[in-house]
């Protein structure tokens, strides 16, 4: 073998490296997009399983087996009257409410809910007073993911006489 030889084997050496390098870093890429993506859809379905739960709750402690006419007659404090979690039976207990998920064998996940009266004309600003609207905030996090997921829905309170 020749020294002309010798520099194109070396060279070719050289760029099949280049090659296999750019090749690995595209699987670890890629391998990193979907472990972030199915961590994602973890935490969507975990905050979209909450607001289906709170869902099936009364609209406030006071609705939970009465009617009421009249705001004055709903809750003034957002918070679990003498309940704990699972066991809530209206949408303000769901204020304050931190729980860590680690049932899941990929990520530990921690879950915060927020519930604010809010008003019809403006859906995105609390309201101060008591209405007939109340929003749901629910906000998942987990040390495995870059992002945080957050969802929320208005569940409104209608009285048909």
């Amino acid at each position: 073998m020749n020294t002309g030889q010798m520099l194109i084997t070396i060279g070719a050496i050289a760029i099949m490296s280049m090659i296999i390098l750019n090749i690995n870093r595209g699987f670890l890429t890629t391998g990193f997009t979907l472990a972030e993506t199915k961590y994602e859809v973890l935490a969507v379905s975990l905050a979209t399983s909450l607001l289906e739960e709170a869902t099936g709750k009364a609209f406030d402690e006071n609705t939970d087996t009465n009617s009421v006419s009249s705001l004055s007659e709903l809750s003034t404090y957002l918070r679990p009257e003498n309940e704990s979690f699972p066991n809530f039976d209206d949408i303000d207990d769901y204020n304050n409410l931190n729980i860590t998920n680690n049932s899941l064998p990929s990520a530990e996940f921690n879950i915060q809910c927020k519930v604010v009266y809010v008003s019809s004309g403006n859906p995105n600003s609390t309201s101060a007073s008591r209405t007939w609207h109340k929003k749901i905030s629910v906000t998942v996090s987990s040390p495995s993911m870059s992002d945080t997921v957050r969802l929320s829905t208005i569940f409104s309170y209608f009285y048909f006489r």
